[in-house]
């Protein structure tokens, strides 16, 4: 049978977050499996108790021996975050640079139970055979140290998935994109471009990191108290800006939040963050002049239980803010965040608290590609074929537009679950759908189905009702119905108890309801349930959850 090389994207096409693409190579039904990033995406209010969002990864496993391993781009969650829940299915070997190695063990350290897992650790610029794949890590600018292209070569052709990546030449810390090294692989011959699509929408390039410290550096100066900076904590050279920034005003830099101690500490392991003041500690924040202190805080997106929100509502053991103190939002929403970030904003506003985010100064740049950007990369590499990736609908199509208007022969449109050709016949892309969602709830993993997540969705609106009824082999009503409303109304609009309406909704369904039929626990239970759901529908408009217990005594 001819062999085939082909694109599968699990996560992360249509969407931000939760990124994950199998490339597979060989006959149909016998083809070896290479997996890109292994992400996670948040749950919102969508979602009711869920806590993160997976890619299915049910075809993985049933390809399970066909898998030849895991390769991570860089260490931020929606490239890696899915690998303490769902790696332990695959057990397969895992690639990523020192930098993302040290975070996951950090990472593995900080979560009770978390299984250890053994990480082949690899230099930007080096190349790696994985079965039959030939990856190569190409250094780029990113918002995080150690991201990379991956330059994969197969016997029919090779294929640069671009990961996330910018264009700086002041990057701040770490490698800057190798241009070099792109125009190299061009001149080789890249059969397809699998790339990064979020700011495929924005004409322009980028400013440089240097660029925001620099503004950073100019707001602390004309900021006569304290000054409080939030960021991403993966972004590593941001937080070195801002530590930059308050030792050229001959302020103490004091970090609030796990998160990024985290990072700092990894980041210093592996040689990062060295020409920077020392970090202080929460603790040391109440002894220090208003006017001797730069604050960097997690909570950038609004998180409740992160050290921002924390403060702006006043619930921070140790860390206040006062009126006439500057907040600096030095990052940009993730869409869905946009009203948890505005609560936050609020609460600090109340405060008399000054806040500056990106809408008025240079305090945040991009880490994706703009349409300049773009047209510099496809000039370097003149890929065959084009397959945009990492974006929402409007960021996809707009890619998909650019690439054509620059003459790329082959433009393929790909959703999460598909299939995509790219060499060994036509080129093409069909919908398979492989795909699918996975939701960590708690301690369990499932579908949405599996946890639930669809009923407390219907619960969240219109509430639930329990009925417990004693009957007598007979048939006959013992005792009075217990009754118990969660999420219901007190009243209805004529002042009537809820309580009595499902009573009545009760006593309803058992009235006239022949001895023999009462006889029957199943027609009971239904009748009664749906009694009372039609009879609180006469008085509030909406049909609650209910659920009745028969016990025959």
């Amino acid at each position: 049978m001819t062999s085939e090389l082909v694109f599968m994207p699990l996560g992360g096409v249509g969407e931000i977050g939760m990124n994950m693409a199998l490339y597979g190579i060989g006959p149909e039904g016998d083809k070896r499996w290479l997996v890109v990033d292994f992400g996670v995406a948040f749950a919102n209010e969508a979602h009711p108790g869920a806590d993160l969002i997976f890619a299915d990864i049910r075809f993985l496993e049933q390809e399970k021996d066909r898998v030849e391993g895991i390769v991570i781009t860089h260490g931020h969650e929606d490239h890696f975050g899915a690998l303490f829940d769902l790696w332990p299915r695959l057990g397969v070997p895992v690639y990523a640079t020192g930098f993302l190695a040290d975070l996951i063990e950090a990472k593995g350290e900080a979560e009770p139970g978390a299984e250890d897992i053994p990480v082949e650790r690899m230099k930007q610029g080096r190349r790696v055979q994985i079965g039959p794949f030939n990856v190569e890590f190409v250094p780029m600018s990113h918002s995080i140290p150690e991201a990379n292209a991956l330059a994969i070569r197969t016997e029919l052709g090779m294929v640069l998935h671009t990961g996330d990546w910018k264009l700086d030449a002041t990057p701040g810390v770490g490698k800057g994109t190798d241009i070099a090294r792109l125009i190299e692989l061009g001149d080789e011959g890249v059969l397809a471009l699998v790339g990064d699509s979020t700011n495929a929408i924005t004409e322009g390039s980028s400013i440089s990191e240097k660029d925001v410290e620099e503004e950073l550096t100019r707001l602390v100066a004309l900021a006569p108290n304290r000054v409080a900076v939030t960021t991403f904590a993966s972004n590593v050279a941001r937080v070195q800006a801002i530590a930059r920034a308050a030792r050229a005003n001959d302020r103490h830099c004091v970090v609030v939040g796990r998160a990024l101690w985290r990072f700092i500490e990894v980041a210093q392991e592996q040689g990062y963050l060295t020409d920077v003041p020392e970090f202080l500690s929460e603790d040391d924040y109440g002894y220090l002049p208003r006017d001797k202190v730069v604050a960097i805080l997690t909570g950038s997106q609004g998180e409740k239980r992160a050290a921002l929100a924390r403060v702006a509502g006043k619930e921070h053991p140790a860390v206040q803010f006062t009126k006439g103190d500057l907040v600096i939002l030095s990052s940009k929403a993730i869409p869905g965040n946009e009203r948890s970030i505005n609560e936050v904003v609020n609460n600090l506003a109340s405060q008399g608290v000054n806040i500056i985010t990106d809408r008025d100064a240079a305090v945040h740049v991009s880490g994706h590609p703009k349409r300049d950007d773009l047209r510099k990369l496809y000039e370097w590499v003149r890929p065959s074929i084009a397959v945009p990736v990492h974006g929402e609908e409007m960021h996809l199509n707009a890619h998909a537009q650019l690439a054509k208007d620059l003459g790329v022969p082959e433009v393929l449109h790909v959703r999460n679950g598909w299939m995509a050709r790219l060499a060994g016949g036509r080129v093409k892309s069909w919908d398979e759908y492989f795909g699918g969602r996975l939701f960590k709830d708690g301690s369990l993993v499932g579908t949405f189905e599996e946890m639930g997540i669809q009923q407390r969705r219907k619960l969240s609106f219109v509430g639930h009702i329990s009925v417990a009824i004693t009957l007598s082999r007979k048939g006959e009503i013992l005792g009075h119905p217990q009754m118990a409303l969660a999420g219901i109304p007190e009243r209805d609009a004529n002042d009537r108890l809820f309580i009595e309406i499902v009573e009545a909704g009760i006593f309803g369904a058992l009235k006239g309801m022949p001895g023999k039929k009462r006889k029957d626990v199943e027609v009971v239970r239904e009748a009664v349930r749906r009694s009372v759901r039609s009879e609180v529908n006469l008085h509030w408009a909406k049909k609650p959850v209910v659920a009745v217990m028969i016990n025959l005594v």
